[in-house]
């Protein structure tokens, strides 16, 4: 399994939050960890790391939320015909994960781990709209987590 990661670092802003951004490398690692559980192989996302601003513009476009929010997943669908190996887009809001790390007492790489975890599991079609679909995505992220030695980020 190799994931490709098209890293993309747009926000600039207070020290410690740009600081706190995982490395390709880390990304990689998390996104592997996807594809391994899927039993896929050679799969390409691109990763964007935002300000508020940005988060925000794009959640209340494509999902009608006038905020910011911590992972927005866009898929990538090929025109017919056409096989490619890209799952799409992840944009992360780099303050709003650092925020939600410290109010959920989490260390803050843990909670990227999560989010990437939870952004790609989007891209390949996982869902959390109904009891069932946020069960089975939740236990998918939290055995793929515990595989990366990051506790349940579900539990209080």
């Amino acid at each position: 399994m190799s994931a490709i990661i098209d890293y993309q670092q747009a926000f600039e802003g207070d020290n410690a939050i740009l600081a706190a951004i995982p490395s390709p490398a880390d990304l990689e690692t998390w996104a592997n960890a996807v594809l391994a559980c899927e039993g896929l192989e050679h799969q390409e996302v691109t990763i964007r790391f935002t300000d508020e601003s940005e988060s925000q513009s794009l959640n209340s476009e494509y999902r009608g939320k006038d905020k910011p929010t911590n992972v927005l997943s866009f898929p990538f669908e090929a025109p017919p015909g056409i096989d490619m190996n890209l799952l799409g887009d992840l944009i992360i809001c780099a303050p709003v994960i650092s925020r939600e790390a410290a109010e959920q007492n989490k260390k803050v790489q843990h909670h990227y781990a999560h989010m990437t975890v939870h952004g790609i599991l989007h891209l390949l079609g996982y869902d959390h709209i109904d009891d069932a679909e946020a069960e089975e995505m939740e236990s998918k992220e939290i055995a793929i987590l515990a595989g990366l030695d990051i506790e349940n980020p579900y539990e209080a």
